[in-house]
């Protein structure tokens, strides 16, 4: 790896194009090493993580209105609409749209935690829907997803968006776009125009993480699917973008970032090195913010100390700062203790998750985010004992370069009414793959089929298993069918009509 140094440099300097972090991210993605087999794997255990959250999702309304302002961009040689048969195409960009939504809604596939956030996961609808349109093969999807992650997980590590309130689309777009540009074989030049004109325009505030979160938190990567997929498209035909994108003097980190005193660190992989960042991210065990995984699980392992719930009179969970001011009583959202609440909200309040864990001993996509679940009194209740704090200890861990050390869990302290104290704490979720039972294929099929076995036809489900399993041989038919379809009764249509019909 190489720490590249990332900064502002006035117009009159005139940057070399090849010293611009756009540029060496095109680099990284031109970079034809050969993929090991665990990072291969490791592909396709995403791939049926997003299945499965994306087919278990369909009949939520982001996903039902989506899918129908997809449907009013019907192409006879495009993209599939998860769910749908594969006759039915869709331009790749409302394709992927569509798809994205409907993977995100849950907030339960893959993470990776740096100086910023991000889901790598949501890059892989985007490359789907092109690689269908373009007819490219299994070969080609597995290139274009391990480059996507490499951009991704690279960003993440060296540039932080939270602390300017900017959303992290601003990393996802371009990877996004830098998956697309590998999918397709394009050469830097037209790479990098891509990657710069992904930045330039899917700049957006954290405002959609904040209070009332409304659905728009699904819609983000999808809109940054539309907007990559048009960048390289308009690259493809020659056309550049704003440039310096990173380092000019008008540019990102000048007036959105740390100004014109920004000084980053990105790392990238060397020419010829091995593309593995897929290996460091994580995926979900839970349906629930990432930063909430550890401490559901402590709150399982816990509840069977406290004899009775009724009988505590407070919680506080010692934790980084990320988790604190995101998800916790430092971000100062009242609207995380409200009952009315969003379940959007209510998966980005870890006062509610803890308490509803502590309650239940489980957690459920749904049934632990349903209305009536969220205004039982006695949740209420706990829900308003529990408190967060920033403690050093957790933000270091949370920070740690070592993907084998960094962890994003805390120690919590139940106080009872009688004055005495149940303490207990967790590095790491279960499903960690440094935790106490790291996800491995078997896991990945058991959530697919834990998602889908009450939707999808046992039939169409190994199908697609087994299609997926392949992914490296697949023919540019079998890419088209990589897209679990439902029996038509169970599908809800949209029946709203918008101006996509």
């Amino acid at each position: 790896m190489i720490n590249h140094h990332v900064r502002v440099y006035p117009s009159k300097f005139d940057l070399p194009k090849i010293e611009q972090l756009a540029y060496k991210l095109a680099q990284v993605v031109c970079d034809p090493v050969p993929i090991i087999p665990k990072v291969e794997e490791m592909v396709i255990n995403r791939i049926i993580d997003n299945a499965s959250v994306g087919i278990a999702s369909l009949n939520r309304m982001p996903i039902i209105n989506a899918r129908g302002q997809a449907l009013g961009h019907s192409r006879q040689r495009g993209a599939t609409l998860f769910g749908l048969p594969n006759e039915i195409n869709v331009h790749a960009e409302w394709a992927a749209w569509a798809n994205c939504v409907a993977v995100r809604e849950l907030d339960y596939h893959d993470t990776f935690l740096a100086a910023d956030y991000s889901h790598p996961a949501d890059s892989i609808p985007a490359i789907l829907a092109v690689a269908q349109q373009m007819r490219k093969g299994g070969e080609d999807v597995l290139r274009a997803i391990v480059a996507a992650y490499e951009v991704h997980v690279s960003l993440v590590k060296g540039i932080c968006l939270h602390k300017h309130k900017i959303d992290h689309v601003a990393h996802l777009c371009p990877a996004q776009a830098a998956g697309v540009c590998a999918l397709l074989r394009l050469n830097e030049s037209t790479t990098y125009q891509a990657i710069q004109q992904a930045l330039h325009v899917s700049i957006s505030t954290r405002q959609s993480r904040k209070g009332d979160i409304s659905s728009w938190k699904a819609y983000v990567p999808a809109h940054g699917a539309k907007l990559a997929i048009e960048a390289v498209d308009r690259a493809i035909r020659g056309e550049k973008s704003p440039s310096p994108i990173y380092e000019g003097e008008d540019s990102v980190l000048a007036w959105i970032l740390d100004g014109p005193e920004s000084d980053y660190r990105v790392p990238l992989p060397e020419r010829g090195e091995e593309k593995k960042a897929i290996l460091e991210t994580y995926t979900k065990e839970h349906s629930a913010e990432y930063q909430s995984q550890a401490l559901i699980d402590l709150a399982f392992r816990m509840r069977h100390r406290v004899k009775d719930l009724s009988q505590i009179a407070a919680i506080v969970i010692e934790t980084s700062h990320h988790t604190h001011y995101v998800i916790g009583t430092g971000s100062n959202d009242p609207q995380k203790f409200n009952p009315e609440s969003s379940r959007e909200t209510l998966d980005h309040s870890i006062m509610y998750i803890f308490a509803v864990a502590l309650q239940d001993g489980k957690w459920h996509h749904i049934d632990s985010y349903s209305p009536d679940r969220a205004k039982r009194s006695d949740t209420i209740e706990l829900w308003r004992k529990v408190s967060t704090t920033e403690k050093d200890r957790w933000t270091k861990l949370y920070h740690d370069p070592d993907p084998n050390k960094k962890a994003f869990g805390g120690k919590v302290t139940i106080t009872l009414k009688d004055g005495s104290t149940v303490e207990d704490e967790i590095e790491r979720a279960n499903a960690h793959p440094a935790g106490a039972r790291p996800f491995e294929r078997d896991q990945y099929i058991s959530k697919f089929k834990t998602l889908t076995d009450s939707i999808l036809e046992p039939k169409e489900s190994e199908k697609f298993l087994k299609l997926v399993e392949r992914l490296s041989g697949l023919t540019s038919d079998e890419v088209m069918q990589i897209n679990p379809v439902v029996p038509e009764e169970y599908l809800i249509q949209c029946n709203v009509k918008g101006i996509f019909g």
